[in-house]
């Protein structure tokens, strides 16, 4: 089961935060893209608590250029920092995995020799190896902070 909390941004903060040409996040809440966010870059502002991004992976369906989208600020972050290298992962850690260009939220299920993993996505009840090169630890953005998952569930449990 995963927790997750929405946090609105102020006009002021979002406008600050998501500036023209900022490297952003984004996430969908159409079917099969749910739960999975997407780099790109701020283009403009357009209107209030909106911005057009452009996805850095997604092509348009000729494939002349990347695909532009409008977002409101519940869809958008900023990009996670750089973690610490993590040399391995642990079974049931949760991850990110680099999937069909985008990043989507699973747990270890298996770990393999070589650098590699099984990861389980509960959303699609799917299991995939990826190679450790394709995974980054889990963080959420809540309250305008990056906070590892682990940290994340201990703080909406003793609120």
């Amino acid at each position: 089961m995963s927790i997750t909390k929405e946090v609105k941004a102020s006009d002021a903060t979002a406008q600050k935060m998501f500036s023209k040409g900022t490297l952003v996040e984004v996430s969908s809440d159409d079917d099969g893209f749910e739960g999975a966010w997407f780099a790109a870059t701020i283009v403009k502002a357009v209107g209030k608590d909106k911005f057009l991004v452009q996805y850095q992976s997604l092509r348009t369906d000729d494939d002349s250029g990347f695909l532009r989208e409008e977002f409101d600020t519940l869809h958008i972050r900023p990009c996670p920092p750089e973690t610490l290298v993590v040399d391995r992962f642990s079974l049931f850690e949760e991850v990110d995995a680099l999937y069909n260009d985008g990043w989507w939220v699973g747990v270890i299920s298996k770990v393999l020799g070589g650098s590699k993993y099984f990861v389980y996505f509960r959303d699609t009840d799917e299991e995939i190896e990826f190679k450790h090169s394709d995974l980054r630890p889990h963080q959420d953005w809540i309250d305008g902070k990056w906070i590892m998952a682990s940290q994340a569930l201990m703080k909406l449990l003793y609120l």
